[in-house]
């Protein structure tokens, strides 16, 4: 401690002495206490200089005095001498007094009003405040009438290494991309000083790194943090603890030091591929299972974070690409294989594909890693399920003369049940649809029969719906609609549509038609009506009337001879 406090009182009045041998010979600075200064062991001795040192003149000013200075942080059993204030109209009477006002006069600067002699009786702290002004005025002792103007002066808290650095704004944290390059600059800290800037090296600062190494480095002078390492991986380690010092003195041994600490946090880039976590997937699916739905999942792993480790995912090749899709699930990183299209067991077993991930996001610097992307291989089962009835076509349409014979066979239906293991099929009406019951079916053979008479003039349309269950399991049915058109046969006579009545005058003309009459019938033959008119056998050779044939169904009366 000795040692370093004669070094730190070495550094200080060094450039004070030199100051004092180059000021003007006009000005006088007054000696200090060395005893209160100097310590044992320092190594510079300072001279005493003596009262009677000599003493220039002023034509101008009676005063002669020098910028004082006093240290920071010096107690001792005794008031220390700062400086002295003397005037060349003192002729060693001692009729002079000195007075001192200003900043701290009374409180911590005192003067001996007789000599002149300022003394500091506090500790003063140069953080707290580093000069005060004061002003000194000569007065008669006995009139205390002013000998001349005052005068203005500054006593300046000389500084020495009392503070050390902080980091105000710490700890710290930073990021830096992996794989950057050696000397990427990460961030750069600041430390503060206390201590006087301008004078010494009590706040010249000096970085360096306590923990760290070998990842970063910093620059010494600017605090700039770089990584020290190329292509540190985020994968392998991703976060860092880098503790940094700050030493005052230039660094130099003795100097007063503060430490921060500084987490670097590696971000990710796109460095790695994905990767399948199985290079062959089997999934199992029933051959009945709706559209869309999910049959499995697959996932590539990403080292990679956030849209780096994204891909999006493709069926590439394979026997089922028509049948099945693959999604990508941006939640959870995977594919998810869906349905496309209906399986049948029956028809075909099993499906092969090639599933392909591939990175959504790519960083070109890293393209020479290969491709980024993987395959994989999936294999799907279909699985046997029991599947009701098919019908042999979806509608069935029958036809039947109104005058069919009861129990005839007026069609059939067939269905067989889709499974390997076949099952018999059983055929029934929905009765819901025939509540007349006018048709039955063969529980075997599915042939529908006529149960009850048929006419077409009542109902040319019967639609019933067939059922189809299996014997094996019967919660498997079908159901099958069939339309049955009753065919017309001349079975109704024609009918006139009214019953007429006609009038004739007794001077009407031979040729006048009397009436028309028109004959209507509830068959309907595929070419139309055709109707043949004539008079009854009684009235064939009545000379009066006949019958004229007009267009469509219509005829006329026609009177014809002479009443």
């Amino acid at each position: 401690m000795p040692e370093r406090l004669a070094e730190m009182l070495l550094d200080l009045w060094t450039p004070l002495i030199i100051l004092w041998i180059t000021l003007p010979s006009c000005i006088y600075m007054a000696p200090m206490n060395q005893s209160q200064v100097l310590m044992n062991g320092s190594r510079l001795e300072l001279s005493r200089l003596s009262e009677e040192q000599r003493i220039l003149n002023r034509s101008k000013r009676g005063w002669v005095w020098n910028q004082m200075f006093v240290l920071e942080e010096f107690s001792g059993p005794e008031p220390i001498l700062v400086g002295r204030l003397h005037t060349d109209l003192d002729p060693g009477s001692k009729k002079i007094k000195y007075i001192l006002s200003g900043d701290g006069a009374g409180t911590i600067f005192q003067i001996n009003d007789i000599t002149g002699d300022i003394h500091a009786i506090k500790r003063l702290d140069r953080e707290e405040k580093a000069e005060y002004t004061l002003t000194a005025q000569a007065v008669d002792w006995e009139t205390n009438k002013p000998l001349e103007p005052p005068s203005e002066f500054i006593i300046k808290v000389q500084d020495i290494n009392d503070n050390a650095p902080e980091f105000l704004n710490g700890p710290y944290h930073a990021t830096v991309p992996e794989m950057s390059i050696l000397g990427t600059s990460v961030t750069n800290v600041t430390a503060t000083d206390a201590d006087d800037p301008v004078y010494g090296n009590s706040a010249k600062l000096v970085y360096s790194i306590l923990e760290g190494q070998p990842y970063f480095s910093i620059e010494p002078e600017t605090a700039i943090i770089k990584t020290a390492l190329p292509n540190m991986d985020r994968e392998a380690k991703e976060e860092y603890l880098v503790v940094i010092q700050a030493k005052d003195m230039g660094g130099h041994s003795g100097g007063l030091s503060g430490t921060t600490t500084l987490t670097v946090t590696l971000t990710d880039v796109n460095d790695n591929p994905p990767k399948f976590a199985q290079s062959l997937y089997h999934f199992s699916v029933p051959e009945d299972v709706v559209l869309g739905t999910a049959i499995g999942r697959v996932k590539a792993n990403d080292q990679d974070i956030g849209e780096n480790a994204q891909s999006s995912y493709d069926i590439i090749d394979g026997d089922g690409t028509a049948l099945f899709e693959v999604t990508s699930d941006a939640q959870a990183q995977d594919g998810v294989i869906r349905l496309r299209k209906p399986l049948d067991f029956e028809t075909k077993k099993s499906y092969t594909l090639k599933v392909e991930a591939a990175n959504v996001h790519t960083d070109p610097r890293f393209s020479s890693r290969g491709p980024f992307k993987d395959t994989a291989t999936v294999k799907i089962v279909v699985e046997d399920a029991d599947e009701p009835p098919v019908f042999s076509s979806p509608t069935y349409l029958l036809e039947v003369h109104e005058n069919a014979a009861l129990n005839s066979v007026i069609g059939q239906v067939t269905a067989r049940d889709p499974d390997i293991t076949s099952s018999p099929i059983r055929f029934s009406i929905d009765r819901h649809t025939d509540l007349e019951r006018q048709f039955n079916i063969n529980a075997d053979d599915g042939k529908i029969t006529l149960a009850t008479p048929l006419d077409r003039e009542l109902s040319v349309w019967h639609n019933i719906t067939i059922i189809a269950t299996e014997i094996r399991n019967h919660s498997q049915i079908s159901r099958v609609p069939v339309a049955i058109k009753v065919l017309d046969v001349n079975d109704n006579a024609p009918e006139f549509a009214s019953e007429y009545e006609a009038f004739l005058c007794e001077n009407g003309k031979p040729g006048q038609v009397i009436q028309t009459v028109s004959a209507m019938d509830k068959d309907d033959p595929k070419n139309g009506h055709y109707f043949l008119y004539s008079l009854l056998p009684e009235m064939v050779n009545n000379p009066n009337f006949t019958i004229k044939k007009n267009e469509g169904k219509y005829i006329s009366i026609v009177k014809q001879g002479k009443m």
